[in-house]
Order: C-alpha cells, then sequence, then structure tokens
C-alpha cells in the first residue's frame, strides 16, 4: 500500500470516528481536527514490522502491542508481550484504561490496517501522541517476518541483521503461540532469564 493510499484510509477512518462518536459516549476531542489531520497525514504514526520485530526480539518494556482483534483470534496467535483489546472494547470504554502510561509508545495492530487506523485517530483526538499503527498489520508480518527467507550468494552486514531479527521474532512467535495459555507467561519468563544467563547478567 502506498503512503498516499495509507493517508487516505485514516481519513476515511477520521470521518467515520467523526460521525460514530457523538453517539458513541463522552468522547471529546482535544485536539482540533486540523492539527489531528496534520498529526496523522504523515508517516509518523506507522511502524514497519521489522520495528517491531526488533522490540518483540529485545522485549523492549517501553513499548506495548495491543491486539485489536477478537479475544479468539487472539487466543489462536498473537505477537509475543501484545495484549488484547477488541476493537469494540477500544471504542466502548474511556481510552485512558489502556493508555494510561504517557511514557509508553502503544502499537495498535489488527490483521490489517482499518481498525488500527480507528484507533490511532481516536487516541489521537484525545490527545495521545504515544500512539501508532503497525503498519500492514499481521498481514504485513507474516509476509516479511514469518516468511522471509534470503537467496543469493552474498549478504551484507545490513541484510544480515534484518534477517537475523526477523528470524529470532518468527522464532519466538511460532515457540510461544504452539503454547497453551497457562504455560505462555511461564515460557516467556523463562525465556528472559535464559538471555540474562548467557549475557552473563543477573536479576
Amino acid at each position: 500500500m502506498s503512503t498516499r493510499e495509507k493517508i487516505t484510509a485514516v481519513l476515511i477512518a477520521l470521518g467515520i470516528l467523526l460521525v460514530i462518536l457523538p453517539g458513541a459516549g463522552d468522547y471529546s476531542f482535544r485536539v482540533e481536527p486540523e492539527e489531528l489531520t496534520a498529526s496523522i497525514s504523515g508517516d509518523d504514526h506507522y511502524v514497519s514490522v521489522d520495528r517491531v520485530a526488533a522490540w518483540v526480539v529485545r522485549e523492549d518494556s517501553t513499548v506495548q502491542l495491543i491486539d485489536l482483534r477478537s479475544s479468539e483470534e487472539f487466543a489462536e496467535l498473537n505477537i509475543p508481550g501484545s495484549i488484547n483489546v477488541p476493537i469494540e472494547s477500544f471504542f466502548e470504554m474511556k481510552p485512558e484504561t489502556w493508555l494510561h502510561n504517557r511514557d509508553m509508545n502503544y502499537i495498535f495492530y489488527s490483521n490489517g490496517e482499518i481498525n488500527s487506523g480507528y484507533a490511532v485517530v481516536l487516541a489521537r483526538g484525545l490527545g495521545y501522541e504515544n500512539t501508532r499503527l503497525m503498519a500492514g498489520g499481521l498481514n504485513e508480518w507474516f509476509e516479511k517476518v514469518m516468511n522471509s527467507s534470503f537467496s543469493g550468494e552474498r549478504i551484507t552486514p545490513a541484510e544480515n541483521a534484518l534477517f537475523e531479527t526477523r528470524f529470532r521474532a518468527r522464532r519466538f512467535f511460532t515457540e510461544i503461540n504452539s503454547l497453551p495459555d497457562s504455560l505462555k507467561l511461564q515460557y516467556a519468563e523463562s525465556r528472559r532469564q535464559a538471555e540474562r544467563d548467557l549475557d552473563g547478567g543477573c536479576d
């Protein structure tokens, strides 16, 4: 999807939100429409799947991924470290329920970009500038991270680093999503401990 198409999609989301919000609850945009449009008309409200993969591999504590899909879809598979806030819940409850930490970077994702576009427009309209969406959603995650491969005789250091990050994120995604729910948190903690041990760190 081109940048222009992405901008159009988000602006359409803004239009739909402005229609929906008056009857949706006590929402009141704190940002003027022109300012909000400027905020979402560039690319700074997008993050690439490769950047998300790097955060997942590092288990970056300053980033919170928010999966906007249904609870059934989330239970079937999700990006490690995500929390599930189905899009309906996001609109029904006050956003500060999910976006309470102003120092956190909140990244929305769904299968594509439509629902995460709605969420970013709402959040930014309410003054939460620390919100972005994962470009392409899970569709692009599978295309670039889960199905990545290298072919050829030579690889540059940058290509090697990118492929290694994708490979580690893919392995983590596969391992954690193959576990029963009761073991996922336990697995994540054991993985962190193993990495601390390898780095020579301590608790």
